[in-house]
Formats: structure tokens, C-alpha cells, sequence
């Protein structure tokens, strides 16, 4: 059994520490630097992280592979097949006209303002398909809206990957929460209370912190209603659900409360008409029409995303993800390392669910596809164009997410959380940055909460701080990664433009990341240290 050094250089925390981050460095160069295509940048990492864990931490190289297929695997499902399956029921959308006739609604009752479509959509849209499927899907699908209504690329699908950052937390039926519950052994109810007030003042901030980003300071003070309206109604939601209803809920009611208010408000109150900000006759304009073509009321644009929430959470309520689920216990590596940091043995199980979330998008893209009364022609066209955009992020996610699992077996991951949790009464600034890199390098809070979750409690005992609340704040933190993560990023450009430019994405919005979980680890401060 392989023992992983806390500690591989020369009893070095620095030095150790560097090492350890060197392949995030290396990733985030390729990307964010020379603007390398994040399927490049990703393998870059993915090399160094083998010199590393090999040369440096002495893992066996049959342990270092098996790690990464393991990783890989996991990426593939159920990760990539929930992000397939959305692009899916978004094609499907897309080929029968309803996507079209979303747009066409939105532009139909709403005011002729893209500042107003940009909250609407980007922030309480998203959030809402953030809810039920995640990993990336809805930074795809909501770009690709704002787009058609006359957003560049790069701004679209920028401004909403620093939307998607509150919603995370909560995504997929509260699976984060459940998760991080699992690992710690704290009380998921409590936990899922305590990251809706961490995540709160976020919540009602960045439809304000984007506004200013696309805008300016003259949009807020024009704007600021509809702005406060969208980002309060979602954050008292979610505080309301996640503690007195229940967390699994919470991001798809607050995401949907948002949504409603925002629309209801705008029908009795409107900003001041722009004509900078007026979206383009072109753009208003019903699209052409092709033989077969369905032409019909608009509010047939709902169809798709009424069918997928539906359907998600009655997957969830009748447990449908358990029929034939089986736990894998990965050959060669389960329980063939041993965690200095915990003294257990690592398990390498690989849940196979064939009727997980995935499943159930794709239930939902049929569905649709029936409702609509798609050809065989556009069905086939639907599928093709799904495997075109999505191939490419399934590479890149694989890639990814097999240099975060080399990273967990080798015990480089472990090297950056003992020498954070070091930091004694620094802990709380920089325990927010644990999550970040987790989710960074997984794309998932999910997976980010599995990764750091415990070392957050196992720190704040030592430190002889709140366990709940540094565990909370690790997926709290994490959800401001999200935004760089190259999964997210890669499977946002998948339906823009903007394929092979994913370093330029991560430049635009490196930045922000970084603030925003600087702010929340100073949030954290003032829990731990004001409030307690």
C-alpha cells in the first residue's frame, strides 16, 4: 500500500506547496497565458502532474494510471452525460423552432433592453437550469440565447459564467449539500442553512457587480429595481428553503422565484428607454422560416425547459438513479493508498448509475422531441450536431477531471490542504481557496466538497474553530472557481463561436474569480471571528 508524503521536499512546506500546485500553474499558463485551447492546456497539467506524482510524491506508476482512468471514467459518467444530454435537449430545442420561440417570448415581454435581458436570462435562466442539470450546461445554453438577442460571444458567455456562481451550490437537486454531508458527517440541513447565508450577499451582489462589468455605474443607478428585485428574491429564497424547507429544493425555487418576480415586476415597472442598449431590429425580428418549419405562438418556447425541471425532479423524488445503480470497485487502486492526512485507506469506488441525472436530461430531450413533433431528419441533425460540439469537451473534461483524481491518490492534493490548514488564524481568510481549487480542477462543487470537505473539518478542529461553517465554506468558496474551470469554460464555447478560445474566456474572467472568493473568504472572517 502506497503511503502519501504530506510533505515529499526535504520536509519543504513551500517548496512541497509549489510542487503540489504546479500543475494548476501549468493549466492556468496554457489557458489563461499563451491562450493554448483548453484540451492543450489540460494535458499540459496532466503531464506535469504524472512527473510530479511519480518523480516527486513516489506514487507506482500503475497506481498514477489507474488513478486517471479512474478520474477519466467519472468524467465520461456521470459527468459528461448529463453535459451531452442538456446540449441534446438544447439541439432538439434548437431544430424544432422552440428555442427560437423562447427568444422570441423573451423579447415579446420583455422591455427592448439588453441590460434587462441579461439579468433575466443570464442570471435567473441559468439559475434555473442550473438547478436541475449543471456542469456547465446552462453557461452553454444561456450564451447561445444572449447571442441570438446580440451579445458577442466573448461578453455573453463571460457575463454568465460569473453568473453562475451563487446557483452552484445548490445545483442538481442540492447534490453538493449531500454530498459534503456524506463526507463530513455534519448535518446536511445545517450545512445547507449555513452556505444559503454564506452565499446570500452573492446572490444579491452579482447582478449588480455584472451590471457594472457590461454597463457601467449610470445602468445600476437606472437599473437598480429590476437588479434588486432578481438577486433578492433568489437569495431570500434560498435562505428561506435551504432552512426551513429543505436545501434540495432550494436552488430550483429560488431560481424559479427570481425568475417569476422578475418578469411579473417588469410588467409594472420599466427603465428609462436606451437606445444604446436597444436590442437590433435584426434580432427581433421572427427568424426565417424552412419548409417543416414550426411557425407557431411562442410560448411553445417554454416547452423544452418546463419538460426537463418536470422531469428532474420527479427523477429525483421517486429515486429513479438507484434502479441498477452499482458501486465499482476500481481494480488496482481502491483501498491501495493510504491518506497520511486522515490515517485511512483511500477507497476507489466508481458509482455506475445508468438512470443518474443524465438519464434523465435525455428522458426529457425525448420527451420534448415527441412534443414537438420532430422529424427523423431534424432528430438525426440534432444528434450530429450534439457529437460535433460536444467530443472536444468531452476530451477536455476527462483530461481535467483525470489530473484532479492523480492529484487526490498521489496526495498532491492533500500537500495544498495541510500546508492552507497551517496557516493557523489565516485559516478562515484562505480556507474559501481550498474550494476553488477543487472545484477548478474538477468543474464540480460536487466533486470539490468530496476532495476538501473533511480536511475543512479536520482544520477547524485543530484550530479549534466552527466545523460547519469551514465546511460550508469550502463549497461556498468553491462556486467562485467555477467560472475558470477549464469543464465549464470548454463546454460553454461548445455552441458559440468561440471554440479553441477558451484561454481568452478564462482571461476575461480569472479576475473577477478571484475577487469574489476573496470576498467571501473575508465573509467568513466576520462569521468566524465577529459573529461567533
Amino acid at each position: 500500500m502506497f503511503t502519501q508524503p504530506l510533505v515529499p521536499v526535504g520536509n519543504n512546506l513551500v517548496l512541497s506547496f509549489v510542487l503540489a500546485a504546479s500543475p494548476i500553474i501549468v493549466t492556468l499558463i496554457l489557458m489563461g497565458v499563451l491562450r493554448r485551447p483548453a484540451w492543450q492546456a489540460t494535458l499540459g497539467g496532466l503531464i506535469i502532474g504524472l512527473v510530479m506524482a511519480i518523480g516527486v510524491w513516489g506514487l507506482p506508476a500503475q497506481l498514477a494510471f489507474a488513478s486517471v482512468s479512474n478520474g477519466m471514467v467519472f468524467s465520461v459518467l456521470p459527468v459528461m452525460w448529463i453535459a451531452l444530454s442538456a446540449l441534446f435537449l438544447f439541439n432538439i430545442a434548437m431544430q424544432t423552432g422552440r428555442f427560437d420561440a423562447f427568444r422570441m417570448w423573451i423579447i415579446t415581454h420583455l422591455p427592448n433592453d439588453r441590460r434587462v435581458m441579461l439579468v433575466v436570462l443570464g442570471f435567473c435562466f441559468s439559475a434555473a437550469l442550473e438547478g436541475v442539470a449543471g456542469f456547465g450546461t446552462p453557461v452553454a445554453i444561456t450564451s447561445a440565447l444572449l447571442i441570438m438577442l446580440g451579445f458577442p460571444a466573448l461578453e455573453a458567455l463571460t457575463y454568465v459564467l460569473i453568473f453562475n456562481s451563487a446557483p452552484v451550490a445548490f445545483g442538481g437537486l442540492g447534490i453538493p449539500v449531500t454530498v459534503l454531508a456524506s463526507i463530513t458527517g455534519l448535518p446536511a440541513n445545517t450545512l445547507g442553512s449555513t452556505i444559503s447565508l454564506q452565499l446570500a450577499p452573492f446572490a444579491c451582489l452579482i447582478p449588480f457587480y455584472v451590471m457594472v462589468l457590461y454597463a457601467g455605474w449610470r445602468s445600476v443607478k437606472q437599473l437598480w429595481p429590476v437588479l434588486l428585485v432578481a438577486g433578492g428574491s433568489f437569495a431570500l429564497t434560498m435562505v428561506t428553503v435551504a432552512t426551513f424547507i429543505t436545501y434540495s429544493l432550494s436552488n430550483v425555487l429560488s431560481s424559479s422565484i427570481s425568475l417569476i418576480a422578475t418578469i411579473l415586476f417588469l410588467k409594472v415597472w420599466k427603465p428609462a428607454a436606451d437606445p444604446a442598449y436597444a436590442i437590433d431590429d435584426k434580432h427581433l425580428a421572427q427568424a426565417p422560416t424552412k419548409a417543416g418549419d414550426w411557425n407557431g405562438p411562442h410560448w411553445q418556447g417554454w416547452i423544452p425547459w418546463i419538460i426537463v425541471i418536470v422531469v428532474v425532479i420527479a427523477w429525483d423524488s421517486l429515486h429513479i438513479a438507484k434502479i441498477g445503480a452499482t458501486p465499482v470497485h476500481w481494480p488496482g487502486l481502491d483501498k491501495q493508498v493510504f491518506i497520511s492526512l486522515y490515517q485511512k485507506p483511500y477507497a476507489a469506488v466508481w458509482n455506475f448509475e445508468p438512470l443518474g441525472t443524465g438519464t434523465a436530461i435525455l428522458v426529457s430531450a425525448l420527451l420534448t422531441a415527441l412534443a414537438t413533433g420532430i422529424s427523423g431528419q431534424k432528430f438525426m441533425a440534432a444528434v450530429k450536431i450534439t457529437a460535433k460540439q460536444g467530443w472536444l469537451a468531452v476530451i477536455t473534461v476527462a483530461l481535467t477531471i483525470g489530473l484532479a483524481f492523480l492529484m487526490n491518490y498521489s496526495g498532491m492534493t492533500y500537500t495544498l490542504g495541510y500546508v492552507v490548514a497551517s496557516t493557523g488564524v489565516m485559516f478562515p481568510l484562505v480556507s474559501v481557496f481550498l474550494g476553488w481549487i477543487a472545484v477548478f480542477l474538477t468543474g464540480s462543487d460536487t466533486s470539490g466538497n468530496a476532495l476538501f470537505g473533511n480536511l475543512q473539518v479536520a482544520a477547524a478542529h485543530q484550530l479549534s474553530l466552527d466545523p460547519v461553517l469551514f465546511a460550508s465554506a469550502n463549497s461556498a468558496g468553491g462556486v467562485m472557481g467555477k467560472m475558470i474551470s477549464p469543464q465549464n469554460i470548454t463546454t460553454g464555447v461548445a455552441v458559440t463561436s468561440l471554440k479553441g478560445q477558451e484561454g481568452t474566456v478564462l482571461a476575461r474572467t480569472f479576475k473577477h474569480s478571484i475577487f469574489l472568493t476573496l470576498l467571501m473568504g473575508l465573509l467568513v472572517v466576520f462569521q468566524q471571528y465577529v459573529l461567533h
